[in-house]
């Protein structure tokens, strides 16, 4: 009786082991699958990040292009004389003009600095170094950049 109720229950347990065995697999197989779709949505996402970034691209080159190609244009007609000669040289005095208005104020307002300076005791080479900062000297350097530099690209052209 004792070997029958060992056999039942050994042969009860070598029957379950493989169903145990089963829903392991299975449970690793499903989570192995949860693992594979969570990659390929964290591959999508980062694929359509990507797409983003070169639409964002695109459109910024796009722009760039295109205000290029407006400040071409803006230029070339401002080159262009009309034909009329006296609209011609005022057209042709706008820019000194505005050039030397902003310098004489822009100077001024410099020397006003400078003036205050010395006035409050301070020495005058100290007070030129204080009024005469790094952003000045890129003011004057774009303004003589833009008026000798330009006339060498023209004649290039």
């Amino acid at each position: 009786m004792w070997e029958t109720l060992i056999g039942g229950l050994l042969g009860g347990v070598f029957r379950v082991i493989p169903e145990i065995m089963k829903h392991l697999d299975a449970k690793n197989e499903r989570k192995h699958e949860l693992d594979m779709q969570d990659k390929a949505l964290e591959f999508q996402k980062l694929k359509g990040d990507q797409r983003v970034d070169e639409i964002g691209a695109q459109g910024q080159q796009d722009w760039n292009e295109g205000a290029l190609d407006t400040l071409k244009s803006a230029i070339e007609a401002q080159g262009k004389h009309t034909g009329i000669p006296w609209v011609d040289g005022i057209s042709a005095t706008v820019r000194p003009i505005i050039t030397y208005w902003f310098m004489a104020l822009y100077c001024s307002a410099k020397a006003a600095i400078f003036m205050s300076a010395v006035n409050a005791g301070q020495v005058w080479h100290e007070a030129v170094k204080a009024s005469w900062t790094s952003d000045d000297m890129s003011i004057w350097a774009g303004i003589i950049n833009f008026w000798f530099l330009s006339r060498v690209f023209e004649k290039v052209k």
